[in-house]
């Protein structure tokens, strides 16, 4: 037989129990959060997405009243930072940068150990990204429509230089070159850095690069930009065509990032954090990283995050298709 005072407490446990339940879930949630939120990042510290991540989390952190810690995870294409949330629990306190990665995956491996679908849960578009067509500035290529009629003159003569396989830098190109019929030679690199080297010494003749690696060299006049990836031009290269003006119709492509949570997080912690993120990305902070970085912000819904990931995922899936793209 329990002694009384053991049978008290127990009932006063069970009691306090229902009590919570009972409450309507926005008050049962009240407290969130109540500890630190790990935001994952599955690329190495200094690249484009860790600044993104770090300046979100100190903006989200200032909303939230608790600090947003980083912790990046690289590897795999981005596969053991985004199985690390997929399998965390669904609390609201280990979160997710994806990027254009989460779309493509999919397609490029075989078998992935989560589903986007099913483990995740979409809190936030953040922003979105493009890439800069880029020659030497010394190349007779003066315009895209150059570039097409000099790769249909010699075909597979002119190279592109690509690094990370399916990135939305590759991948940019491998659409560039199933919409206009044309054969350019890929050469992989191991990053920007070593492909924009020999783009600039004339080994290679085009490349789809990001903002963060051509913007200078741009200024500096030691690369040419011919035209922005993105559907509408960009703020920071308000000059230069889109791709599609200049002769691509209906060519876009982007890179992104947006912000998702375990599955079976509550759909009140899920609007706690969409809240957050729309604050920070309005922050002056925001607006400085979108000049430097050539972002559009964003600050969606989580339902158009899903949208907008769903179709990323299906047009992206033709392009690889097609393209026959593998991850060796």
């Amino acid at each position: 037989m329990l002694p009384r005072t053991s049978f008290a407490c127990r009932l006063l446990l069970v009691l306090a129990a229902c009590a919570l339940s009972a409450l309507p879930p926005g008050q049962a949630l009240a407290g969130y959060p109540e500890r630190i939120i790990r935001l994952i990042v599955p690329y190495p510290p200094g690249g484009g997405t860790d600044a993104i991540a770090r300046t979100l989390a100190q903006e989200m952190a200032k909303d939230l009243g608790q600090s947003v810690i980083i912790e990046n995870k690289p590897g795999a294409g981005t596969i053991i930072g985004t199985q690390a949330v997929a399998t965390s629990e669904g609390d609201g306190y280990t979160l997710l940068i994806g990027t254009f990665a989460n779309a493509v995956n999919p397609s490029l491996y075989a078998k992935l150990p989560y589903d986007q679908h099913r483990d995740f849960a979409p809190v936030a578009l953040i922003a979105r990204s493009f890439n800069i067509v880029v020659v030497n500035p010394t190349s007779p290529i003066k315009s895209i429509a150059d570039l097409i009629a000099a790769a249909k003159a010699e075909p597979d003569k002119l190279a592109y230089g690509t690094y990370g396989t399916g990135s939305s830098a590759h991948l940019a190109g491998e659409l560039f070159k199933h919409m206009t019929g044309v054969s350019l030679t890929t050469v992989p690199y191991k990053g920007a850095a070593p492909a924009i080297t020999d783009l600039i010494g004339g080994q290679i003749q085009v490349m789809f690069t990001t903002v963060t690696s051509a913007a200078a060299l741009i200024e500096a006049g030691q690369l040419r930009a011919l035209a922005v990836t993105s559907a509408e031009r960009s703020p920071a290269f308000p000059d230069l065509p889109t791709v599609a003006e200049a002769g691509v119709s209906g060519y876009e492509a982007e890179a992104w990032y947006g912000l998702f949570a375990p599955a079976r997080t509550p759909p009140e912690i899920i609007a706690r954090l969409n809240r957050a993120v729309a604050l920070a990305v309005r922050s002056e902070a925001f607006k400085t990283l979108a000049r430097n970085e050539g972002l559009t912000l964003v600050a969606a819904s989580p339902d158009e995050l899903d949208r907008y990931y769903r179709g990323e995922e299906e047009r992206w899936r033709k392009v690889i298709r097609d393209a026959g793209v593998k991850v060796e």
